[in-house]
């Protein structure tokens, strides 16, 4: 069964796929879609400036710590791992802290696949799939270029540009601000959470993969969002610095 025919989900559906036609009337569908992912990623805020400020406060808290654990245990990786594992378990320092922002929009994100995922919205046709940005249809799929590349399919490449550029600024981003931790043994326990160039770090990337099974509606949304959080880490990183 698919769950957005429950009727419950069915008519949040129907209601929001009103509400973007309704915006898409005064801007465009895509535009609506632009002004939505602004409004969303402006109410979190608030949720960027503490994950960032009690970041950069546990970071300036523990270096002196982190400096005497590598003092201390120089010449055994293994113990230095776990001294540092229990250190950031203590200060409650967790590498996935930066991630709260991104889960905070799943609900959003989910919203806007399902909007464009299928033919139809509480029964009715769906008319958002007859809307599209630059020629190509918002329901549109990556995927779909495989069976017939279309000149307007050329909206996906420069989306994936956009979200590969976004990766790796963040990435670079992550990089910098885990220059504090330890370098830790490769077969050590948590060494992949804790190793800055460890796999973790390119977890960005992994935004490319989800931009190839969403329709075009979702990486447009995944797009505004990264440039958006790229831009806002970066100035609170000067701010909290």
């Amino acid at each position: 069964m698919n769950p957005f025919d429950i009727p419950v989900i069915a008519a949040v559906l129907a209601a929001a796929a009103d509400a973007l036609l309704a915006l898409g009337a005064l801007v465009t569908p895509a535009g609506a879609i632009v002004l939505v992912t602004l409004a969303v990623r402006a109410l979190l805020v608030p949720v960027g400036v503490s994950v960032a400020k009690a970041a950069q406060g546990r970071r300036r808290r523990i270096a002196p710590q982190l400096a005497e654990l590598q003092r201390r245990y120089r010449k055994n990786p293994e113990k230095l791992q776990k001294a540092t594992l229990e250190l950031y378990a203590a200060e409650k320092v967790s590498p996935l802290a930066g991630c709260l922002p991104m889960l905070a929009q799943l609900p959003v994100i989910s919203l806007v696949y399902a909007l464009f995922a299928y033919p139809t919205i509480a029964g009715e046709p769906n008319r958002l799939l007859d809307e599209s940005l630059l020629g190509a249809g918002l329901g549109r799929h990556l995927l779909d270029v495989g069976s017939g590349f279309q000149p307007s399919d050329l909206v996906f490449v420069a989306l994936l540009v956009v979200l590969a550029a976004v990766a790796w600024v963040n990435r670079r981003m992550t990089l910098r601000d885990a220059a504090l931790a330890p370098a830790p043994s490769p077969d050590a326990p948590g060494a992949a959470l804790l190793n800055p160039s460890g796999p973790l770090s390119w977890a960005p990337f992994l935004v490319l993969a989800a931009a190839a099974v969403v329709p075009l509606a979702a990486t447009l949304y995944l797009a505004v969002s990264g440039v958006w959080s790229a831009t806002e880490r970066r100035i609170l990183r000067h701010v909290y610095a």
